[in-house]
């Protein structure tokens, strides 16, 4: 893949994101797409990412903006970086409790390119930061 059908792929994917479309986003992956969770372990497969997508929607409504991604040159490597506009909708294990409380955060995401999918995503953001907007 060029540099630009690799930023076209991860457009999609975000884009995807934002409309809450699930099958879209998992569609862009690769059968065994690597997910480093931000300060936590790495999933593996298709499967795992989908159970993600489900345990994210039921605590957060989420959506990007400021959404800048750029490639290396022969398209097999990616970066993002996006700021996240949320609310915390129900409480997510570990974390303070939810109330609806809204929050503004930077991200960013690392990607491996493979025959045209996303192969790894390795997500980061400032989890202290959160934990203080959402009054943890």
């Amino acid at each position: 893949m060029s540099a630009q059908d690799t930023i076209a792929l991860i457009e999609n994917y975000y884009a995807a994101f934002n409309r809450g479309d699930w099958e879209s986003m998992l569609a862009h992956l690769s059968d065994d797409v690597a997910h480093d969770l931000n300060q936590g372990p790495r999933e593996s497969g298709r499967e795992a990412f989908r159970a993600f997508l489900a345990r994210m929607n039921r605590s957060y409504a989420e959506r990007l903006t400021d959404i800048v991604v750029s490639s290396t040159p022969d398209g097999s490597r990616a970066a993002a970086e996006y700021v996240v506009h949320g609310t915390y909708k129900a409480s997510d294990e570990g974390l303070p409790a939810a109330n609806g409380q809204q929050y503004v955060l930077p991200g960013g995401a690392f990607f491996d390119i493979r025959d045209g999918r996303i192969a790894r995503v390795t997500n980061y953001y400032n989890l202290q930061d959160w934990i203080a907007q959402v009054g943890g």
